[in-house]
């Protein structure tokens, strides 16, 4: 699939900005894979904390993709404002999901397609986003819409 195919028949794909009573899908879909299990405690009361701060944050989206009414994908959309490149504008992606059972049937797409036109819009330069080394499925798909895996990536975890 490239970022001009269409999305496959079914049910049209609604991107959206998440509300409170999405915190459970969202979590659900974080943690429905051997990495997020690890990270990802669902019911957790921090869930609902964080998601009041990105609310507030004008340069933080989190957007649901609903297909038929059920949560079924989504994306962290975060603008980052910089003097390098001249002032330009970054949009970064993080915690993109999207759901086992819809996978190959254009969610991810759609998600994607929405995240570029929000850049866009939003005055943005360049779109980047991390995934772990070991999404190597998921390295393919950002490969077709023309991400490059250009930088080395570093985490330092600092304990609570």
């Amino acid at each position: 699939m490239s970022p001009t195919d269409p999305v496959s028949p079914g049910p049209p794909v609604t991107i959206r900005r998440a509300r409170r009573e999405d915190i459970p899908a969202i979590v659900a879909l974080l943690a429905a894979d051997p990495l997020g299990a690890e990270r990802e405690k669902p019911g957790d009361p921090a869930y609902p904390a964080a998601f009041a701060e990105l609310e507030k944050d004008p340069n933080q989206i989190l957007v649901v993709a609903e297909r038929a009414g059920e949560v079924v994908g989504t994306l962290q959309f975060t603008v980052i404002p910089g003097l390098s490149r001249r002032g330009l504008r970054r949009a970064q992606l993080e915690a993109v999901r999207v759901r086992d059972d819809v996978r190959g049937n254009g969610v991810g797409a759609e998600l994607l397609r929405w995240a570029i036109a929000e850049a866009r819009r939003r005055g943005c330069g360049l779109v980047q986003l991390t995934t772990d080394v070991t999404r190597t499925d998921a390295h393919r798909f950002y490969r077709r819409f023309g991400f490059q895996p250009s930088h080395i990536g570093m985490k330092l975890a600092l304990e609570p």
